[in-house]
């Protein structure tokens, strides 16, 4: 049984598999569009999202599946009444194939995986990881760079609680000569574990402190949000906002990323900039969400 649960599962070859087959199913969409036409697909959000679920949805349907889903699991569904995610896993899976689910816990999606009745898809767990934004922004990088070896890569933001983040670097380090500048408040610096993560993989983790200390010459700048529902308190704006003018200090092959929703963080002045690719990244997920519900229920 196939599950997608973290990006630790994944290696440089099975990376490749998911973004040949995301490539396959995106030039040659008919060929698919009957793969799962015997299975049904359940979906189950327990926090918002807007992408990641109708991404989701959308991948089943054009591949033929029936979706059964709900958006606001927490409050209507039986986990409101108290039902544990082993329980709902047990129950779900006398109706659906696979499960696709979000989750404010952090060890949701291991749980879910735990019960062993289907296949699970980790669509975001708490703060802790969100595996398949992080296989589409690969993707994303690929298609646009041509290759990921010797990246150079900022991530801004919150790296605190910013679980595409956490997946992202996690996928990144796998690669050859990768660099990685992080640019953040304090507040909101990438945690420890993940430092020493990149460190024992032979990548130095450069903490910057202004736009200024990051170099011109960047493949990548991935901005995220601040996590607000993610803390108690008021931690202030986001200080490091990307607005034409900042961007214009960058490369004119740097590409500019977002996992979205943003905020304040990049400028909409920046929209119609050709390396401002966020909205084309979402687009991406797409396929690469096709190609996983077709390797987790072995028709790929």
């Amino acid at each position: 049984m196939k599950h997608v649960l973290s990006s630790d599962q994944y290696t440089r070859e099975s990376l490749e598999e998911v973004f040949a087959l995301a490539d396959k199913v995106r030039t040659h969409q008919e060929e698919y569009k009957n793969k799962l036409e015997d299975k049904i697909i359940a979906i189950m959000f327990y926090e918002p999202s807007t992408r990641t679920r109708l991404s989701f949805e959308t991948a089943a349907l054009k591949l033929g599946a029936k979706i059964i889903t709900t958006e606001n699991a927490g409050e209507f569904s039986s986990a409101a009444k108290g039902e544990t995610i082993q329980d709902t896993v047990n129950v779900i899976s006398g109706y659906a194939d696979a499960l696709v689910i979000r989750h404010k816990s952090v060890t949701s999606a291991i749980d879910a995986a735990s019960v062993e009745k289907m296949p699970i898809l980790n669509a975001g767990a708490g703060k802790g990881e969100h595996p398949t934004q992080a296989l589409l922004d690969l993707y994303t990088i690929k298609r646009k760079r041509g290759k990921i070896d010797g990246a150079k890569v900022a991530i801004l933001g919150d790296l605190l609680y910013g679980r595409t983040i956490h997946s992202l670097i996690k996928l990144l380090s796998l690669y050859d000569n990768i660099e990685i500048y992080g640019l953040s408040k304090d507040v909101f610096a990438l945690p420890q574990e993940y430092i020493d993560m990149l460190k024992s993989r032979g990548i130095e983790y450069k903490k910057c402190n202004s736009f200024d200390e990051l170099p011109k010459d960047l493949d990548v700048i991935y901005h995220t949000r601040i996590q607000a529902e993610r803390f108690e308190g008021d931690f202030g704006k986001e200080e490091f906002i990307i607005n034409k003018k900042v961007l214009d200090t960058f490369s004119s092959n740097t590409i500019l990323m977002h996992p979205l929703p943003r905020v304040i963080e990049i400028s909409t002045d920046v929209d119609d900039d050709p390396r401002a690719c966020y909205f084309e990244q979402a687009h991406n997920g797409l396929y690469v969400r096709m190609a996983l519900l077709l390797q987790v229920l072995d028709r790929a």
